[in-house]
């Protein structure tokens, strides 16, 4: 029994969440995660690979070797059966509201007998949760903007969930008899961070062989309608994927159309409609006797109406129609552009590998240069480093150099933020780091002011390069601290501080529309990983997403600089405040 990677990888997903729910050892709970991450990663079935060569797949020992043949020959594994005995699904429901993490929601369950979202939503509005000790308004009121915004999202899920089962998805399609091109469109294809639904667009004569296919698949859990062109399903994980079926000559505007955004479309419509066109999913026309024009490619949409071609993750009605008529859109930043990755984690702290294997990763990748920045003192879940190890694995990363040839390796850390806005190292440790990246990670309830106070603080340090993740965001997890963004920005503008787009799938902090502010206000953005194992290095791809959706150009970017360029900057990014 051949199973999808995607039900492999998601069941050692429900194994970390209720692992973490149940309080169980973190790096127990990240093994699993990276399991899966290196499952749903894979181009064929993880079996067969696992079959091939044992070793195969980084990460995945005996232990977890043993649940995917189990789930293989049984269809299950008897160890998430279990999981899902011993936690009651109310925890479950209750972790999926933004903010609330396992502790809060054992003690809404314990406490008030609190089940669903509804009903804690209720509780919120009687004030009876301020009974809890404890808790108090304050937490009444972040549950109900939590909650509120969830029902606003409309159960929009992370990129990194969907953007899998569409790639798998088209790939089956395409090995249909027939079927000349397939492709996901909407938020998919434009790299949102969050999704609605998948949207595949298909081209064939063969309507009927395609349908029969799609209808088979064994991502779907329910099929919820079907017809000669358009079929709609429902995937395991309770997305939904529509398809459309056209012949090949409207692939490119059916691609075109099914990309949206609604928005875009209304203004090229526009603007094809004062040119005497009209255009749709099944082509261009000309209004006045109907006439099919040719369309190959979706450059060709664009030359016909005079623009620029318009990237797909540009296509979301920001001024990317009046750029392409008038010739100005950015030359936005690719993956090719990177040239290193800032923000990585190695076993020193809690991450999973030596500085010389993250080294020789990135290398492979062909990077120019990383920076080693692991956790500092104060974040002890993460085995932060205290100062005389920080200072030991100075002394580690140029012994790194020496024994790790072409490529160069910077010695840095990730310097908690403190409640009181100080920093988690002295200055005479920060100042022997190349590269400083400080963070939130405590006192994410605090307000408004003091957050943004604290982040501000920070940058004004003389020792820190950049901000890691600006709003503290996990999508679909935890809403980001209460801060003043646009005060952020200013302040990085002042002060010569690069802010993160943090490439981890379910952070993709800063945001695409932050991160454009930023540029806008002379800010430089570094896009980075943080990554805690080799196979991590590759969601850089996530974060260029977001830099392509900014607008960002490689010059705007920190680690799209060459070495020598990185090095000036790090020395005189600062000098404004000297």
């Amino acid at each position: 029994m051949e199973l999808s990677n995607q039900l492999i990888a998601a069941s050692f997903d429900e194994i970390a969440d209720l692992l973490e729910l149940a309080g169980d050892n973190p790096f127990k709970i990240r093994a699993y995660r990276r399991a899966a991450e290196a499952v749903r990663s894979l181009d064929e079935p993880v079996g067969e690979v696992l079959r091939h060569d044992q070793s195969a797949i980084p990460g995945i020992g005996d232990a977890l070797r043993s649940k995917i043949w189990e789930m293989e020959s049984a269809g299950r594994m008897e160890y998430l059966e279990r999981l899902r005995t011993e936690i009651p699904a109310a925890i479950v429901v209750l972790t999926r509201v933004p903010g609330i993490g396992p502790k809060t929601a054992w003690r809404l369950y314990e406490s008030l007998g609190i089940e669903d979202v509804a009903s804690l939503l209720a509780a919120a509005r009687a004030e009876r949760i301020r009974e809890i000790p404890g808790f108090g308004a304050k937490t009444e009121a972040n549950i109900i903007r939590a909650i509120q915004s969830m029902q606003s999202a409309g159960g929009r899920k992370p990129l990194y969930m969907a953007l899998p089962l569409a790639e798998q998805i088209v790939n089956e399609l395409l090995e249909v008899s027939g079927v000349e091109h397939a492709g996901a469109g909407g938020s998919i294809r434009r790299r949102r961070d969050t999704i609605g639904d998948i949207d595949i667009i298909a081209a064939t004569y063969d309507t009927r062989r395609l349908m029969e296919r799609f209808a088979s698949l064994d991502v779907f859990q329910e099929i919820t309608s079907m017809g000669p062109s358009r079929a709609s399903a429902v995937t395991r994980s309770q997305i939904r994927c529509d398809l459309w079926a056209v012949p090949p000559e409207s692939y490119w505007t059916g691609l075109h159309h099914v990309t949206g955004s609604k928005d875009h479309h209304v203004r090229v419509r526009g603007i094809a409609g004062k040119m005497g066109l009209l255009i749709n999913e099944r082509g261009v026309f000309r209004d006045s006797d109907g006439q099919a024009i040719t369309i190959e490619s979706e450059d060709a949409i664009y030359s016909l109406l005079g623009m620029s071609y318009i990237a797909p993750e540009l296509r979301e009605d920001r001024g990317e129609v009046q750029a392409a008529l008038a010739g100005t859109l950015p030359a936005i930043i690719d993956g090719h552009s990177i040239r290193g990755d800032l923000h990585l984690h190695t076993s020193w702290s809690d991450g999973g590998a030596s500085i010389d294997d993250m080294a020789r990763a990135a290398q492979a990748i062909g990077y120019d240069y990383i920076a080693i920045t692991d956790h500092s003192r104060s974040l002890g879940v993460a085995h932060g480093l205290s100062t005389e190890r920080v200072l030991q694995q100075i002394d580690e990363v140029r012994k790194a150099n020496a024994r790790v040839g072409g490529i160069r390796i910077l010695a840095g850390a990730e310097v908690d933020i403190l409640k009181d806005g100080s920093l988690d190292f002295p200055d005479e440790i920060l100042e022997r780091l190349d590269v400083v990246v400080a963070s939130i990670h405590s006192g994410f309830r605090q307000d408004r002011d003091t957050i943004t106070g604290r982040i501000v603080a920070a940058m004004h340090s003389p020792h820190v390069d950049i901000l890691g993740h600006p709003t503290g965001r996990l999508l679909a997890r935890r809403p980001g601290y209460e801060v003043d963004i646009d005060t952020v920005i200013r302040e990085a503008a002042r002060t010569g501080t690069a802010l993160e787009i943090n490439s981890y799938p379910d952070r993709l902090d800063l945001c695409d529309e932050h991160a454009r502010a930023a540029r806008d206000a002379g800010v430089m953005i570094s896009v980075n990983t943080d990554s805690h194992a080799c196979e991590e290095l590759s969601n850089i791809q996530y974060g260029v997403w977001v830099a392509r959706r900014a607008w960002l150009e490689p010059r705007h970017v920190v680690n799209a600089m060459n070495y020598d360029e990185l090095i000036e900057w790090l020395h005189t990014h600062k000098a404004a405040q000297d």
